[in-house]
């Protein structure tokens, strides 16, 4: 059978499994998906053009795609521990610095694509 909704079905809940078990165990994906929550919310709050909209949504999944391989990374890595390898610890903090430069590349391109609205909401209520 070319579909097979039963499958599908599994395929989701191991999925969703593995993204609650990430969201129980990683502050830092919790923190994420707060952010991505509120970015969101203000999508709805301001009139954003399409565009704006897009750039944010790519930006925060980049990050949370990130932090999602950044777990995986250390999982794998830990297995190896560090008394086997000493990069075992410099892969680690590679996925770390990879997944800061994420964050505040899409921190930067919030800040671009929200100061005008920020600006004009302030300057309406003074």
């Amino acid at each position: 059978m070319f579909f097979s909704p039963r499958h599908l079905h599994k395929s989701f809940r191991y999925a969703l499994k593995g993204l609650a078990r990430v969201a129980a165990e990683e502050q830092n994906f919790r923190i994420q998906l707060f952010v991505a929550a509120a970015v969101t919310g203000g999508m709805f709050i301001f009139d954003l053009s399409m565009w704006e909209k897009a750039l944010l949504t790519l930006s925060i999944i980049l990050v949370l795609v990130l932090e999602l391989l950044n777990s995986i990374f250390e999982r794998m890595v830990d297995i190896l521990k560090p008394r086997i390898h000493h990069y075992v610890e410099d892969i680690k903090d590679i996925m770390a610095g990879t997944v800061l430069v994420a964050s505040v590349g899409a921190l930067i391109i919030g800040l671009l694509i929200f100061w005008p609205y920020f600006v004009k909401l302030l300057a309406g209520s003074l």
